[in-house]
């Protein structure tokens, strides 16, 4: 199954070679699922792909720490998880796999990042931005362990800050409608990204640094010569496939 055979053996408009992708390597092979945040047609994306896949190993573009809380969002959801839109559906959808974080923060994104920052001599202006920003994304893994524990530990379902971003689309409407509409949200998103992009920014060096250490982990978790699917933002669906496949 490559990326052109994956999207035709599930007849549904959402799962097409556009957010699918079959990344082989010598080391084995990765599928690459791309996903909106919360969008109606990812979720279905996501939903109908792991049931036809049904891997392994599942991973998610998460920190390591998220990961118990989403798994309390997929066992506490009915039919539809009223929390962690795309990435609790994906842990539902596969009961069976290994899930895994492979987003930061975690000590080698730390390692990687700061070895980048001395070796660029970056200003102490985007030194700054960057160090603030990863303040903020580990106080948001801790919160997500914390509520985890408190989820896990009572019989209340803790929710840190995910309230459903909302789309001019619902999972009540048909999924050509949800496909068109994410196809549409997609273009504009970077079109805008497009018209304010260049130059040296903090956000640059974090998420490139971020997308290095997601291909390193997928490509050890490839190497256990089993069935792996990984759930990643649109954004970096190019990046990973090209770097995975070489």
């Amino acid at each position: 199954m490559d990326a052109y055979e994956f999207p035709g053996s599930v007849d549904d408009p959402r799962v097409t070679e556009r957010f699918c992708r079959r990344a082989t390597g010598a080391d084995g092979d990765v599928t690459l699922l791309g996903v909106v945040h919360d969008h109606p047609a990812s979720v279905g994306r996501v939903e109908r792909s792991l049931e036809a896949l049904d891997p392994e190993t599942l991973a998610l573009e998460l920190p390591p720490a998220a990961v118990p809380l989403y798994r309390a969002y997929a066992r506490d959801a009915g039919d539809r998880p009223d929390f962690g839109g795309e990435m609790s559906t994906a842990i539902g959808a596969a009961p069976d796999a290994a899930v895994v974080g492979i987003d930061a923060p975690n000590w080698s994104f730390l390692r990687r990042l700061l070895t980048r920052l001395v070796a660029d001599r970056v200003s102490p202006r985007i030194a700054r931005r960057v160090v603030s920003s990863l303040g903020g994304a580990t106080r948001e893994a801790v919160a997500c362990r914390v509520a985890a524990t408190v989820t896990k530990a009572t019989s209340m379902t803790v929710a840190y800050d995910h309230d459903p971003i909302e789309y001019d689309c619902t999972h009540d409407d048909p999924p050509e409608r949800q496909a068109a509409h994410e196809r549409s949200h997609v273009a504009s998103v970077r079109a805008l990204l497009g018209s304010v992009a260049g130059g040296e920014s903090a956000l640059a060096y974090r998420d490139e640094t971020r997308e290095r250490c997601m291909i390193d982990r997928l490509e050890e978790l490839r190497r256990d010569e089993c069935e792996v699917v990984a759930v990643v933002g649109v954004d970096h669906l190019e990046r990973l496939a090209d770097e995975l496949s070489t």
